[in-house]
């Protein structure tokens, strides 16, 4: 391994690497939702919605309880909901 000003280069060189491959297997994932979400327009599915149900089911229950009420809160007190 070579060494430089203490610094190790093959091991700097192996994180480096199987960084880069994991950024490459993370660009292809996004192209791969992003090609589901275009099949799933092409099926006449609102993709802004499919993406908030996606976001929606990543919460745990509490979480997402307390963001409905916040949002009933805000819509009341913006007059947006009816009583």
């Amino acid at each position: 391994m070579a060494d430089t000003g203490g610094i190790a280069a093959d091991q700097i060189r192996s994180i480096i690497e199987r960084i880069e491959r994991l950024e490459e297997e993370k660009q292809a994932l996004a192209d791969d939702i992003k090609e589901v979400y275009a099949e799933a327009k092409g099926n006449g599915f609102d993709t802004k919605v499919l993406r908030q149900i996606v976001r929606i089911r990543k919460q745990d229950s509490a979480e997402r309880q307390e963001q409905e009420a916040l949002l009933d809160l805000y819509l009341h007190a913006l007059g947006m909901l009816s009583e």
